[in-house]
């Protein structure tokens, strides 16, 4: 099930994709869970009360007419892995990790799919990076990594946009990396039962509609089950937590010309069966 999140005229809505445009769970369901988080919190019977009302629901709205939210609004932890794939480790000189690469990212940095993003105007190194994201679907703690991905309720299209000269500017990459609007996320959160292997994806982003990433998820150095199972061990991992899982190669970073992203350019992020997340850039207001 392609679940969304948009603007509705009372606040964020959830929504269904489907053959004959987006159902308005509110609208179809009215006893659902309202925010994404709760649906996901609510567990496998809430979801297939949403299944069946979005089945026999008759109203839909084409998806292009509507403003579209992140997937999710409200995570209580954005979690994100660096240097996950092999190649992407390689173009930029470094060797692959031995144990994953963690930093976090916060609400600030989400963005909806087609939500312009300001790059800020402290950078003049703005970088995009496609990334697979998996949501948490139940509170999750010690597992091991065969029965980890029975954890994640879903995956979506992730772009870990990065300022890259403050991401550098010491050993902590947060700085270049938390910023507003840095983390788009969607068009969809796809439901883990319709991605039977997120080990075997493609992977793309065009800038401006030139191709510049072109990977498959098998290229991961630690898989989804990995990480969620490893940070399983440190924290409990609650519904709807999001890990952005790496990117691979073809970042602007790794290039020998190095053209950053800026003001004007249009970033599109695609994973096979998950949407295209379209992100336009803006200069700052004022």
């Amino acid at each position: 099930m392609k679940l969304l999140s948009f603007h509705g005229p009372d606040g964020i809505r959830i929504g269904v994709d489907t053959d004959r445009g987006v159902v308005d769970v509110a609208a179809a369901a009215p006893d659902a869970p309202a925010t994404m988080r709760e649906l996901i919190a609510a567990g496998p019977t809430a979801l297939e009360q949403v299944r069946q009302a979005v089945g026999t629901a008759t109203e839909a709205v084409p998806l292009d007419q509507l403003r579209l939210a992140p997937v999710i609004t409200d995570p209580e932890k954005i979690i994100c892995v660096g240097l996950n794939y092999r190649k992407h480790a390689a173009e930029g000189g470094m060797p692959v990790p031995e144990q994953p690469i963690y930093f976090a990212k916060y609400r600030n940095s989400l963005a909806g799919a087609g939500q312009a993003v300001v790059v800020p105007a402290v950078t003049r190194k703005c970088d995009y990076e496609v990334e697979l994201v998996a949501v948490i679907g139940r509170t999750t703690r010690d597992v091991p990594t065969d029965a980890a991905l029975d954890y994640v309720f879903g995956y979506a299209t992730g772009n870990d946009l990065s300022a890259r000269e403050l991401q550098n500017r010491s050993s902590q990459w947060m700085y270049g990396k938390a910023i507003d609007g840095f983390a788009p996320l969607g068009p969809h959160l796809v439901t883990a039962d319709d991605v039977p292997d997120p080990q075997g994806l493609r992977t793309r982003t065009w800038v401006n509609g030139d191709l510049r990433q072109d990977s498959n998820t098998r290229d991961m150095v630690f898989s989804v089950a990995e990480l969620v199972s490893d940070l399983s061990q440190i924290m409990t991992l609650q519904p709807g937590d999001v890990i952005y899982t790496g990117t691979p190669e073809g970042v602007i970073l790794g290039m020998p010309d190095q053209v950053w992203l800026q003001p004007g350019d249009e970033v599109v992020c695609e994973i096979e069966g998950l949407g295209r997340l379209v992100t336009p850039l803006v200069a700052p207001q004022g």
